[in-house]
């Protein structure tokens, strides 16, 4: 299986439980990997033959910076089932994991993450 993954994205956003969070808002971390047949782009070198992975990060983008959510499942729910339904007929499955750095836990991690797919990986 072939994967193409955008790492990292980094987005300003008003998401989270608390009434501070969705005032202040903070940063948030996204990754989404795609499964997909890949072996026509690499021949061809034809982007319609491959994953737009521009088109990917303006759906993640929208969704990310549109109306808050009271949890991290929520937005990575909303990105997975858009991007499923965008690429269901050209992919394997869809991977998207959001990462929250700035957690309200009285304790020291480096962020809490929550990982949702659609079809098969």
């Amino acid at each position: 299986m072939d994967y193409i993954v955008l790492k990292n994205m980094a987005f300003y956003a008003n998401h989270g439980h608390l009434p501070a969070e969705t005032a202040l808002g903070q940063r948030f971390f996204l990754d989404v990997k795609v499964a997909a047949d890949l072996s026509k782009a690499g021949q061809s070198d034809a982007l319609e033959d491959s994953i737009n992975y521009v088109a990917i990060y303006e759906v993640v983008s929208q969704i990310v910076q549109e109306v808050p959510c009271h949890l991290l499942e929520r937005v990575t729910s909303k990105i997975a089932d858009v991007l499923w339904l965008d690429l269901s007929n050209r992919v394997e499955g869809v991977q998207v994991t959001m990462r929250k750095p700035s957690v309200p836990i009285a304790g020291i991690l480096d962020y809490a993450e929550v990982t949702i797919g659609r079809g098969c990986f």
